[in-house]
């Protein structure tokens, strides 16, 4: 009996013997102010992990934010430091956007998409975030007793938080259940309602990283039509579904878009993760020629227009921000003139998160982990900027406070409109490929642990 007690210790202490203090981790998470680490914001996570880091001298792997882990373009770069010798700091840019960066907008958007834009649907905004937002605030008024966005989640949590700032009605679903065809049914469900005014998802999606098939955008397209909602599709990792090059300008495949079954469109595209442009807020809100042009009487109390294009440039747009920053305006021009023109293959430089996230995939789930979201329809998911996990038995939450003590961080699905309260999501882009095999001696531990 006594050596049975003696061993039972043992195993207990093995147990708990993790890369960070347990003591030290629960004494940090209390004295956060997070009540939920569930429910906890992606900027409270990352703090907390800070902390966690300061306190126990240990590198965390980085999976919580969704940011550029390569340099910058150096086209943009050094177009932006040029621009800046010329003086354009001290001028304040149109509102619309300067002319340049208006024309190569549209030329992408032909060459990438194969859409026709005109140049004046084309609007830089302070990162594709606050083109949402504008595009959110403008609609909410333009129809009476259309005051609510549907999401197709999972998606980004900003875009829900931007609705509760603003007041705005949103409703939501979890589409890992409505796939292919059981997505018109579902869809059709909230929009017969008659109280939807856009319908808004991101393409390759953020979190799942499950990317719509064109069955599935040709069925948002036409229920748009039925109904005439406005479609807002964020593209914020454009291009980066790797199983379809898209990196030739003008020749296909091209970035699959519901701008092939619609008119009523808006496009979100962001510089930060395509172009690894983040820190200058430089994105993109284009607005197909049809939305552009399109009145809605309604607006006129709010914008003195009834035109939608411009009610959101010289009434939403001109209230947020009177635009956007004028040098980087030049630096987007340049690098989407350097793509239009065949010299910069943005797609080259990006693959790296997709062996990135191929290499640690295989890691977790070799450890007991799954893939919660794991195909588009009938197709494997792609490897890219995300992938989500689950453990058995943990929930998400639960998952999320047992990694704090093995020095990996992530975010739970919960807060990104998911029901799959199970999972997590993992972002690979901060993960230099020489931490993949601390990755994996921690996920070891984990798994000998549990």
């Amino acid at each position: 009996m006594h050596l049975i007690i003696i061993n039972f210790v043992k195993l207990y202490n093995f147990v708990k013997n993790t890369p960070i203090s347990k003591d030290l981790v629960d004494q940090i998470v209390a004295n956060s102010g997070i009540n939920n680490l569930g429910t906890a914001s992606i900027r409270e996570i990352k703090k907390l992990i800070n902390q966690i880091e300061d306190k126990s001298n240990t590198k965390f792997i980085r999976m919580e934010m969704g940011i550029p882990g390569i340099p910058a373009s150096q086209i943009g770069v050094n177009a932006q430091i040029e621009a800046l010798k010329n003086g354009c700091a001290a001028i304040y840019p149109d509102i619309d956007g300067t002319p340049e960066l208006k024309n190569e907008m549209s030329r992408f958007i032909k060459n990438y998409l194969d859409l026709d834009i005109s140049p004046s649907g084309c609007i830089p905004t302070v990162g594709s975030m606050m083109g949402g937002m504008a595009g959110f605030m403008t609609f909410s008024r333009a129809r009476k007793g259309r005051d609510t966005t549907l999401f197709i989640d999972p998606g980004f949590p900003v875009q829900k938080q931007q609705h509760r700032v603003l007041g705005l009605k949103y409703e939501s679903f979890d589409v890992y259940d409505f796939r292919g065809e059981l997505l018109k049914d579902k869809v059709e469900s909230y929009l017969m309602k008659g109280n939807v005014h856009s319908i808004i998802y991101s393409n390759p999606n953020n979190p799942s990283w499950i990317c719509f098939t064109e069955k599935e955008l040709q069925i948002i397209g036409e229920l748009a039509n039925k109904y005439e909602v406005c479609v807002f599709e964020d593209l914020a990792y454009f291009g980066m579904d790797f199983r379809n090059d898209i990196s030739k300008p003008g020749q296909p495949p091209y970035q699959p878009t519901v701008g092939k079954y619609t008119d009523n469109y808006a496009l979100l595209i962001s510089s930060s993760k395509a172009f690894s442009y983040a820190g200058e807020r430089i994105g993109m809100l284009v607005l197909s020629d049809h939305l552009f042009n399109q009145e809605f009487p309604d607006l006129i109390p709010y914008f003195g227009t009834p035109i939608f294009g411009r009610a959101i440039i010289y009434g939403t747009v001109y209230a947020i921000s009177s635009g956007t920053s004028h040098s980087a305006q030049y630096a987007l021009a340049a690098i989407l003139k350097a793509c239009n023109e065949g010299k910069y293959n943005f797609l080259d430089e990006v693959k790296v998160y997709g062996e990135k996230a191929k290499k640690m995939k295989k890691i977790f789930i070799d450890n007991g982990f799954s893939i919660v979201y794991d195909k588009d329809e009938d197709k494997p998911l792609a490897d890219g900027f995300y992938f989500t996990i689950a453990y058995p038995d943990l929930t998400g939450e639960q998952l999320l406070k047992e990694f704090l003590y093995y020095g990996i961080s992530a975010i739970t699905l919960t807060i990104t409109g998911s029901e799959r309260t199970e999972g997590l999501r993992a972002c690979v882009s901060l993960i230099p490929f020489e931490q993949i095999p601390v990755l994996e001696e921690r996920l070891t531990i984990f798994r000998e642990n549990h």
